[in-house]
């Protein structure tokens, strides 16, 4: 490691989750326990990095400096050195962000369930504990639908108002006051910060009340929470603020110079060209602020870059609430890139991608023909996907036809026929499924399977016939649907005559009850719910979830996760039902009552998860009694097609494999 890295980030983002860093008043860097995360002192400055570790590609890092209100210059200033010295370690393939107390990003308070509550003092390695105050009374505000900001406001009756929630804490109970304009949402939030203000600074013992704004100060608790400011008095209404809107979003663009000064860059619009790589740049936007620091300059002048912006900020006595985030060449965020016109789409190839490169030249060097394998995102289907579809339930003697809005919801105990009918050349072609779901009962799966080819038959052409058992279906199947949900159970008459036979719970999804969904998928055309057994070991680290438990939903993601799945999460939401309000929930920050719905936390699999080795193919032929060769059978280790020189003479074929009938 460089001389200019300090050696305490040696091993640094090699696992998932979080590590972070404080600077203790001797100047020095030291790494904080895991159970000292989200406690934040006021008077130190914090290095947090995170890391996640998608199924395919390098590691995702993402840096952030935390400066407490009354941490000083110098140790603020270390922070944001040590920042970028580990942003270097990392490849410099990192986006750095600056905290400021009460001023967090979103992203920041998203790795902390459920909130960051700075505390009063310096944090000392030594006991890791506090040096400084002891236990107070203090009132706190909570403010966020999505994640909380918590920030400590005077202990006063004019710190209340009607549109937060508030929290006063005591030696000896925990008072939740509602503003009778705040949501319902962020009522919900502040019930868990209480929960683990509770838990945390009290040991579990203390009581916990709650007060409605206006409500009769005869109760005996809203009379003890005012007592503590004296008396009742009734809060002000807030009086209207109209903020000036600008027509425009503001930006200005500077070139930081050798000298540490601030250069404007000229032009009436702002491009990608000009960004040199040789240089740092400010993108002062208001709000928010960006350096830009191309890839072929060195630490120093990325170091002198980050002061600079943070000098600014203080000469010109910015808003704290002013956010500051760096970047690196080739790793422009959309929106940084949103303040350029019509930057390229295609960026910059990231480290790895050009040691891929440079590998691949050696090799062509040497007189080898390389072609690169595409990657699964990548690869085309090999028909139109944009045809027309129909889906029938196997639901006794004739199958039903499912209306459009319900034809991509599933049943594991029900079989489907699925047409799917796409342009071909000169002619519209046909491609038909059984699809066979997991716990379908075998008379509806030979009755799908004749259902479909008398469909089939009466469609006069040459159409494809596929049989496809849940959980193997082929990459073609998802893509015709683009997005389908599995749920368990089923609404066939047969498969409710057979559990209610064998007296078996039904298990048929109910949006009442506890529900577990695995999103899995590789884009928005080619996405998957799978409802599994709503137990914690039906859990990976390599996927996101959706947790329905009838009062509350959450959305899990897992560490090994990308951003892809985190995007296929929010859509899939959507999907099931629009109206629902998740609570988010990182992997390792769940709370109890998620771990309850599931039957108690036990052991699940946090492995990066492998695709499965395909086997080579083979091909088989099929000779009849009287020696004449019927068929011949394709197998490439899981899906089975079958070329019958006689008219469907193998539909009889028995198995669990997936079969593909050809007329031939």
């Amino acid at each position: 490691m460089s001389k200019q890295i300090d050696s305490v980030f040696d091993g640094a983002g090699a696992k998932p989750g979080l590590e972070i860093w404080c600077v203790e008043k001797q100047l020095r860097l030291v790494p904080v326990p895991k159970s000292l995360h989200g406690k934040f002192y006021s008077g130190n400055s914090y290095v947090v990095l995170s890391t996640v570790l998608p199924r395919s590609g390098p590691p995702q890092h993402d840096i952030h400096y935390w400066l407490g209100k009354d941490a000083n210059e110098v140790e603020s200033t270390l922070a944001s050195d040590k920042a970028l010295e580990l942003d270097s370690a990392l490849g410099s393939c990192t986006v750095q962000y600056r905290e400021v107390q009460g001023q967090e990003t979103e992203k920041f308070l998203s790795y902390f369930k459920p909130c960051v509550i700075p505390i009063e003092g310096v944090f000392s390695s030594d006991s890791g504990q506090l040096n400084g105050e002891s236990y107070k009374i203090s009132l706190l505000t909570c403010k966020g639908e999505h994640v909380v900001s918590v920030k400590e406001v005077p202990f006063s009756r004019s710190s209340l108002n009607h549109n937060d929630v508030f929290i006063l804490d005591t030696a000896s109970k925990i008072f939740l006051f509602s503003g009778c304009n705040s949501s319902t949402q962020e009522r919900a939030k502040a019930l868990e910060v209480v929960q683990y203000i509770k838990e945390n600074k009290h040991g579990g013992t203390c009581e916990v009340a709650t007060v409605e704004d206006g409500k009769l100060v005869g109760d005996p608790e809203v009379g003890e929470f005012w007592s503590f400011f004296g008396g009742y008095a009734p809060i002000p209404r807030d009086s209207p603020c109209v903020e000036k809107q600008s027509d425009s979003p503001f930006s200005q663009l500077f070139w930081i110079t050798a000298q540490a000064k601030l250069c404007p860059c000229e032009g009436s619009s702002l491009n990608k060209e000009m960004l040199e790589t040789n240089k740092c740049y400010m993108l002062d936007c208001g709000a928010e602020i960006f350096v830009w620091m191309g890839r072929n300059t060195s630490i120093t002048e990325r170091k002198k870059s980050i002061s600079v912006t943070e000098d600014l900020l203080r000469n010109q006595g910015r808003s704290m609430a002013t956010h500051l985030t760096f970047l690196t060449e080739g790793l422009e965020t959309s929106i940084f890139r949103s303040y350029f016109k019509n930057w390229p789409q295609v960026v910059e190839p990231k480290l790895y991608e050009e040691g891929r490169g440079k590998v691949a030249a050696i090799f062509k060097q040497q007189g080898y023909d390389v072609k690169e394998l595409p990657d699964e995102e990548d690869c085309q289907p090999y028909i139109n996907c944009r045809g027309k579809l129909k889906v029938w339930r196997i639901n006794g003697e004739q199958p039903t036809l499912i209306p459009d809005p319900e034809q991509t919801k599933l049943f594991s105990g029900d079989c489907y026929i699925v047409q799917y009918t796409y342009p071909g050349n000169g002619r519209d072609e046909h491609l038909f499924y059984a699809w066979l779901g997991r716990d379908s009962v075998l008379d509806d799966r030979a009755d799908a399977i004749s259902h479909m080819n008398a469909i089939a038959d009466s469609s006069k052409r040459d159409p494809v016939l596929v049989q496809v058992i849940q959980d193997k279906e082929p990459l073609l199947f998802f893509s015709i649907f683009q997005t389908v949900i599995i749920f368990k159970g089923g609404l066939s008459k047969r498969y409710k005559n057979l559990i209610a036979e064998k007296g078996i719970l039904d298990e048929t999804y109910d949006e009442q009850k506890t529900a577990l969904f695995r999103v899995q998928g590789i884009s928005p055309e080619n996405m998957q719910a799978i409802q599994v057994d709503q137990v914690s070991n039906s859990l990976n680290s390599s996927y996101c979830y959706i947790l329905q438990t009838g009062t509350s939903i959450f959305t899990w993601i897992g560490n090994l996760s990308s951003t892809v799945d985190h995007a296929l999460l929010d859509r899939m939401l959507e999907l099931i039902n629009p109206t629902w309000q998740p609570i988010s929930v990182r992997e390792g920050s769940e709370p109890d009552i998620f771990w309850n719905a599931l039957g108690g936390k036990t052991e699940y699999p946090r492995q990066k998860e492998l695709k499965q080795h395909v086997e080579d193919p083979h091909l088989f032929t099929l000779t009849c009694a009287d020696g004449v060769n019927c068929c011949q059978i394709f197998s490439d280790g899981g899906f089975w097609i079958l070329c019958c020189l006689v008219e469907f003479c193998c539909r009889r074929f028995q198995g669990e494999r997936d079969i593909q009938l050809c007329a031939g």
